[in-house]
């Protein structure tokens, strides 16, 4: 059922400095593509997982867009993190859904957030499937954003192994690594439940 996973009252982290970049690149696009019409965008990647934890800063945003556009090679915000860390926000435009593990219902189930951008609606991908969606490639990156998803309580070991089995349904080749893959995310996950969900914390948090 859509949505049935999804949490009711999603809280994001909008009021950092990467999350106020990531409102000042849609604005900028929105000026720069002068649109006269709402269109839908999907946030997915590591800028989506920031959004729900706060954890790991990225720079580059994968963004799928409910209609075609043409995203300026040029458009970067340069912004400063609360550290000091100076960093440039741009559009991944290398980035395609098809090349990551994504239930059909991805799209359905995001999750919309107001950054405050008249003419585009931004949809975040849920946890679970933001956690599905780094099975392909199974990074140490990826590792660290399944471990954080999970550590929060914003998915579960069950819930992805669900998941993603029922995603493997509609992906074409290389099974044998994805389903490796997937029982390694799914020991990672209930690693993390095992430990409380302490896995990953610096001893500092």
């Amino acid at each position: 059922m859509r949505g049935e996973t999804m949490p009711k009252n999603q809280v994001f982290h909008t009021r950092t400095a990467l999350a106020e970049g990531l409102k000042e690149l849609f604005k900028q696009l929105e000026e720069r593509l002068s649109l006269r019409s709402p269109i839908d965008v999907y946030l997915a990647g590591g800028m989506a997982v920031y959004l729900y934890t706060a954890s790991r800063v990225t720079t580059d945003v994968d963004a799928e867009f409910g209609s075609r556009v043409f995203i300026p090679n040029d458009l970067i915000v340069d912004l400063t993190l609360e550290d000091g860390t100076r960093e440039s926000l741009y559009f991944d435009t290398n980035y395609n859904s098809s090349f990551a593990l994504m239930h059909e219902d991805y799209l359905d189930d995001a999750i919309l957030l107001d950054l405050g951008v008249e003419l585009i609606r931004l949809h975040v991908l849920s946890p679970l499937d933001l956690a599905v969606s780094k099975i392909a490639r199974f990074a140490d990156n990826d590792k660290e954003d399944i471990a954080e998803l999970v550590r929060l309580g914003l998915t579960s070991s069950d819930e992805i192994e669900q998941r993603a089995t029922q995603a493997l349904d509609g992906y074409v080749g290389g099974l044998a690594m994805l389903r490796l893959n997937l029982r390694d995310a799914v020991a990672l996950a209930r690693q993390v439940e095992a430990n409380g969900h302490d896995f990953g914390r610096h001893p500092d948090e």
